[in-house]
Parts: structure tokens; sequence; C-alpha cells
């Protein structure tokens, strides 16, 4: 299989050998935010510059989901099975309720601006967790050219709507996830834009509070870098990377790797299962099925 490169057994094992790597649809800007609703069958990803939330189905293929999005940007569900999305035109972290009208969990910090909200996860106690690089206002590609107030930081909003900075020490967090046990909280570090910082995966360690320790280097991405990733039930990390999505053990090990013919910026599990790893990649939607269910809630 010439989309497959494998360096362990264990990886192979998570490999089903006529299961191919399908391209879905392309022609797109630079695609961004899977988030899989199985309870409707249907994935919606971004096209940041297109300022475009698509809606991908089986049967329906792509259709707009909303336009104009605020130049959304990374997705999750929260525990009521909301949408929660990054929007680096508006510069805040909203959800959308369940009968379509759209709430704003977080646009400033100590009075100030949020950069542009990249990435978002959701922790078992329904807090909302994600990172604010500047990415979405250094220019007008991504959102609106503008001036930075704050530092890029990792923030959590509590269940009550309060809004902490937990990780103070980034140049630009990107992606994050938390393992199946949520003892470990892992974010990218990929650098400011026009800087040639340091890029990695960072671990952090979370209390039963959610108060976090660590924070060592966890792996370094090559080629490229870490951009987003979702983990597996069995704690495997499956990241973005330039040529494909890497698979890393909770050893930090490289099992193997997913070929994709453009840079990939995310991935998230769906399918009936869990069991579909949904790719996107600069222009274009892929999936292939594995030996593997996605962790991620709900």
């Amino acid at each position: 299989m010439d989309h497959i490169e494998s360096f362990t057994p264990e990886f192979d094992r998570f490999i089903l050998g006529n299961a191919p790597l399908k391209r879905l649809a392309t022609g797109f800007t630079w695609v961004e935010g899977p988030v899989w609703f199985g309870d409707v069958d249907c994935l919606l990803f971004n096209d940041i510059p297109a300022n475009t939330i698509h809606r991908w189905n089986e049967g329906a293929g792509i259709t707009a989901f909303r336009k104009p999005s605020n130049f959304a940007n990374g997705q999750t569900r929260d525990r009521l099975g909301r949408l929660i999305t990054c929007e680096h035109g508006s510069r805040s972290v909203t959800r959308t309720e369940h009968d379509g009208r759209i709430t704003t969990l977080a646009s400033h910090h100590e009075g100030k601006r949020l950069n542009s909200p990249n990435d978002v996860v959701v922790a078992r106690d329904g807090s909302i967790w994600f990172t604010d690089p500047h990415y979405g206002i250094v220019s007008n590609f991504e959102g609106h050219d503008a001036p930075q107030e704050l530092p890029c930081n990792v923030y959590r909003i509590t269940p009550d709507g309060t809004l902490n900075a937990m990780i103070t020490d980034f140049n630009c967090p990107n992606g994050l996830a938390f393992s199946p046990d949520e003892k470990h909280l892992y974010v990218a570090e990929t650098g400011r834009r026009f800087h040639e910082d340091p890029c990695h995966i960072r671990r952090f360690n979370v209390a039963a509070d959610f108060a976090l320790s660590g924070g060592e280097i966890f792996h370094e991405i090559s080629p490229g870098k870490s951009d987003g990733f979702r983990m597996d039930t069995d704690g495997n990390l499956w990241s973005s990377a330039l040529d494909g999505v890497h698979c890393l053990s909770p050893e930090a090990k490289l099992l193997g790797k997913i070929l994709v013919p453009e840079k990939v910026s995310n991935i998230c599990f769906g399918g009936r299962a869990k069991h579909i790893l949904f790719i996107t990649a600069t222009t274009s939607l892929y999936s292939i099925s594995l030996n593997r269910n996605g962790a991620q809630t709900p």
C-alpha cells in the first residue's frame, strides 16, 4: 500500500489492507477543523480563507453549513452535543445551540481581546480548553490583520463560564487533546508566524482538579510540524504532519504514517464506530478506515 509507511508490527494491526485512502472532496483553499456528528451522520469542516463551514455526508456530498463563518477554525462538540467553534474573525469561542442560536463563550481576557482561537477540546467536567495563537490576526488570509493584545496562551472556560489562562509559556500553541483517561494534556507548539521558533508537541500532567504540571517535550514531528491531532482509545496520538498523519504511542514512539499527497492540517475520528479517520489537508478532505477507534466524546 503506497499510502502506508509502517515502522512497527503494532501499526500493521491498525491498518486494514483493503481500506483505501479516499479523497472525498477537493477544490478548497485551506481546510481545517473537522468534527463528526454521528447523530446526523455528517462531518463539518472549515475552509478558513473562504469563510465557510462545510458539511460532508456520504450521500449528499458537500453542502454549505454556515457562510460567513467568521473564519472558523478548530471545532469540537460539548457534552450535550453542541458545536463549539474557534472563530478567527470574531476572535472568540462560540457555541451553536440546539435551536441554531450562536452563543459567545469567550472573546476577552482581563479586558483585552483574544488573538484568534485556533483549536478546542472539551473535558469530562464540561470545561472547554482552547489555544489562542496569533495566526488569524497577522494577515488577512485567515481573518483580519489586527494588533495583538494578549500573549498566545492556552485557556480553560470553566463550567460556570470563567475564563482562565492555564498555560502561558508558548510562542503559539495550536492543536490540543486529552489522553483518554484525562491524566495528560497534549499541546502543539507551532511557533510564531514569520519566526523560526522551535516546534514540537508538549505533554502536561493533569490533576483531579485540572491543575497542570510538567509540560516536557513529548515529540517533534518531522517533516513539518504538528498542527492538529486526536487520540485513539488506547492513548495513541494521531497527528497532522507535512507528509500525512503520524501515529505516536503513549511513549512517543513513531509507530507509522498514513501518507497524504497534501499538507495535513487536522484530523478527527468518525463513522458509526469512530473507526474512520477524517483528514483535512490543504485543498482536500480525505478519509481512511482503520482498525482503531477514536477516543473523543460525545
